[in-house]
């Protein structure tokens, strides 16, 4: 809540749909730190209204009459950035259309209600990143890179394999990720050789995106980068992204990994949890492990993280100055969880170093 005298969260909602617009106000009106100052039916009004009200957080749809989202996003981040969260019907069909959006500079997406989440699960996540993405710099608005790669990115980006982090096979790496993680996942994972123990990895975003987001992955990667399956076995060179809407468990069985995919209530407002996946490979993995915890707001995955640590784990945090926005790693820092702090193009590196000891 909002106490007497703070500035409340500004927000402007462009969407072609009367009734999402007001649905949206009214799920946003439930809390008193954030404020609907417009609404736009097009990118056009939509404009107008931006620099008239100067809001600090805008709210996207992606299909819309007279201008496109994405058209009006990329023109919007070269003239006047600001965050920007896309809400938008996200299914298979479209899922690639708004990992472009990230690519152009959106900070967060999100699904309309009637998609795959709940309007009160939609209302808790929209609040939830609207107050994460409006303390972003602007400067990290501009600065992060394209997630789009060119063929010869493979094999041009990503370092020889080592010949030395297998010599023990009941290793694992978890990384977890909020906002601005599409990009830093992106580079830990480019930077890994293809004989990496098993990595599993939480990326908080919507169903239908983490699918789309790993086959982008796989083709800048060493490693083979995929959405994770049900009971889907662990192996060396293998990364496993947590599906949207689900939360991933590490488990074992003899001398084999693998993880489970469930539903379950959203922890720290995420579903799928860092919290869940750390906790879990804390349990079954300990001191075979190797723990990272990138760019994101909130608490998600710190406790995890410190389980992990006191475990036997290395444990390595992004630091402030690469984190879009230093939440998560700051909180797992203050609880004792981590055993270094390291700028992002650093983490992999030391990623390697860490596994081949």
């Amino acid at each position: 809540m909002a106490s007497e005298g703070t500035r409340k969260i500004r927000v402007l909602v462009i969407d072609d749909s009367a009734l999402v617009r007001k649905i949206i106000a009214e799920e946003l009106s439930r809390d008193s730190s954030v404020e609907v100052v417009g609404t736009a039916p097009d990118p056009i009004v939509g404009r107008d209204k931006i620099v008239q009200l100067d809001p600090d957080v805008v709210l996207l749809d992606i299909e819309m009459p007279r201008m496109d989202g994405l058209t009006f996003l990329e023109k919007l981040m070269r003239h006047k950035p600001v965050p920007v969260i896309i809400v938008s019907s996200l299914a298979k069909a479209n899922s690639q259309v708004a990992l472009r959006a990230l690519d152009l500079g959106a900070a967060e997406v999100l699904c309309k209600p009637g998609s795959s989440y709940s309007v009160r699960d939609m209302g808790e996540q929209l609040l939830f990143k609207i107050k994460a993405v409006a303390s972003i710099r602007r400067d990290a608005l501009m600065r992060r890179p394209a997630m789009h790669m060119n063929p010869g990115d493979r094999n041009g980006q990503n370092p020889s394999s080592s010949g030395a982090l297998l010599k023990t096979t009941n290793r694992v790496v978890a990384i977890g990720a909020s906002t601005g993680g599409t990009e830093a996942i992106r580079e830990v994972l480019r930077r890994l050789p293809a004989d990496m123990p098993p990595v599993v990895i939480v990326q908080h975003m919507p169903q239908y995106f983490t699918r789309s987001f790993a086959e982008r992955l796989n083709e800048s990667c060493a490693l083979e980068v995929k959405e994770a399956e049900d009971h889907e076995l662990l192996r060396p060179g293998k990364a496993l992204l947590a599906p949207g809407n689900s939360h991933m468990i590490l488990r074992r069985s003899g001398a084999s990994y693998f993880v489970e995919i469930k539903d379950g209530p959203l922890v720290f407002h995420q579903r799928p949890s860092v919290e869940v996946l750390f906790s879990s490979v804390a349990k079954y993995a300990g001191s075979n492990a190797l723990g990272v915890i990138l760019t994101g707001m909130g608490k998600d995955g710190a406790q995890g993280l410190l389980e992990m640590r006191n475990a036997g784990a290395w444990t390595i945090a992004q630091d402030e100055r690469t984190s879009v926005v230093f939440g998560m790693p700051k909180e797992a820092v203050a609880l004792g969880a981590v055993c270094e702090v390291l700028p992002l193009e650093r983490i992999a590196g030391a990623m390697v170093q860490r596994l081949r000891e």
